[in-house]
C-alpha cells in the first residue's frame, strides 16, 4: 500500500520553503499531495487556479508529487485520499503552538491520519509567503524566495495594480 501524505496550504505564491518541504517529503513517502486551500481568514493575491498552475510548474519534476484542490474539514480530505498523514511546515517556535493544537484535533477526529512536522533548510525559516507578496509590491527582487515564474507573475500582478 502506497504511504500517502497531504501538504496542505494556501500557497499564495510557492516559495521555496515550501518546495524544500515539499521535497523533504517526497523524499519520506511514496506520494504527496499538495493540497491548495480556501482559507476563509486570508484574501489571497492569486486566483485559486493560478496559485495551483503556479504549484504544478514549481513540481514538475517532482515523480512522486501531485497539485489538488480541496474544501471543508482537512481530515475528511485526508481519509478521501487514503492519506497515513499530513506535513506541516514549521519554520520557527512561534509557528509550534498553532500546529500543534491543529495536530491533536486531527488526531481526535481521526487518530489513523498522523502530522509530521518538518522543519525547511535553515535559509528558508524567515521566509513565508506574506513577506513575499509584501516584498513584491513594493517592487524589491524576491528571486531568492521564489522560482523565476513566480517572480514573473509577482510582477505582472502587481503592475496591474
Amino acid at each position: 500500500m502506497s504511504k500517502i501524505v497531504i501538504y496542505p496550504g494556501t500557497f499564495d505564491p510557492i516559495t521555496f520553503g515550501h518546495l524544500d518541504v515539499i521535497q523533504r517529503a517526497a523524499d519520506l513517502f511514496d506520494k504527496v499531495v499538495v493540497a491548495v486551500l480556501e482559507n476563509a481568514a486570508k484574501t489571497p493575491l492569486f486566483t485559486m487556479d493560478e496559485r495551483v498552475d503556479l504549484i504544478k510548474k514549481a513540481v514538475e519534476n517532482f515523480s512522486n508529487v501531485e497539485v489538488d484542490i480541496f474544501h471543508g474539514l482537512l481530515i475528511d480530505y485526508a481519509k478521501s485520499k487514503n492519506a497515513i498523514a499530513i506535513i506541516r511546515g514549521l519554520r520557527a517556535i512561534s509557528d509550534f503552538e498553532y500546529e500543534f493544537q491543529m495536530a491533536l484535533m486531527n488526531r481526535k477526529i481521526s487518530e489513523g491520519i498522523t502530522t509530521v512536522f518538518l522543519m525547511p533548510h535553515e535559509k528558508y525559516t524567515y521566509l513565508n509567503s506574506t513577506i513575499v507578496r509584501e516584498l513584491a509590491r513594493l517592487q524589491a527582487d524576491v528571486s531568492d524566495f521564489v522560482p523565476k515564474f513566480v517572480v514573473d507573475k509577482l510582477t505582472n500582478k502587481f503592475k496591474k495594480a
